[in-house]
């Protein structure tokens, strides 16, 4: 059995893609560029502010504008961190059903603290969550495992019996290389790494109630 569940936050938990691509049209307004429809832009939201601007503007960290538009973005998404971000469907069902078994989770992001911590509270996940682990929270972020083995630590669970749940290939390689098993989920962002098949998940779910059901048959439950 299993003692504990990680998550991944945006693209996994909650569907954030919203109010970041919102921020980058304000931004795209601001600079007097065509707005992009979130279609487009939500394959980017795994990459952050980095995937955003280059989605929006096509330019990358070496620009000269670079550091100017994500001071500017980062501002710009403060402001409505979570005007249209939810749960995705399914997730507090899943996350009443993990806690009815005694199972505790966490969530293991690369978004920053400043970010993260208030996020969080917003979607009413503080005091649920166990951990809360940035991607500033650590040395590294993912796919470094330290983010992922310091979230182990705070919940003092083995990672061997730990699952680590993403959206993206970053994810499924912080949670191998941590000694995790690892749930890829298909209807996340999926950034630009691939076919999520190729990623080397132990399990691949559609929706979060397959965990759920997942979850239920390794603990032999009906």
């Amino acid at each position: 059995m299993f003692e504990a569940v990680l998550f991944d936050l945006d693209g996994t938990l909650a569907d954030t893609a919203p109010d970041l691509g919102a921020a980058t049209n304000i931004l795209l307004q601001e600079e007097g560029r065509p707005e992009q429809s979130l279609k487009i832009l939500r394959p980017y939201v795994s990459q952050g502010v980095r995937g955003l601007l280059k989605a929006g503007f096509g330019i990358d960290s070496t620009a000269p504008d670079y550091e100017r538009l994500s001071q500017r973005f980062l501002e710009i998404y403060t402001a409505r961190l979570c005007t249209a971000s939810q749960l995705f469907a399914g997730i507090p069902e899943l996350l009443d059903e993990l806690e009815s078994r005694g199972l505790q989770w966490g969530i293991v992001t690369n978004k920053r603290m400043r970010f993260t911590d208030p996020l969080v509270e917003l979607l009413a996940l503080f005091p649920r969550t166990r951990c809360v682990v940035s991607g500033d929270t650590t040395a590294e972020a993912k796919p470094s495992p330290l983010p992922i083995l310091h979230a182990c630590k705070l919940l003092n669970c083995t990672p061997g019996r730990t699952l680590y749940v993403g959206d993206d290939l970053r994810d499924i390689q912080a949670g191998r290389a941590a000694g995790c098993q690892t749930v890829a989920v298909s209807y996340g962002y999926l950034g630009h790494s691939g076919p999520l098949e190729t990623w080397g998940a132990d399990l691949i779910i559609d929706h979060p109630a397959e965990l759920a059901i997942f979850l239920a048959n390794r603990a032999g439950l009906k």
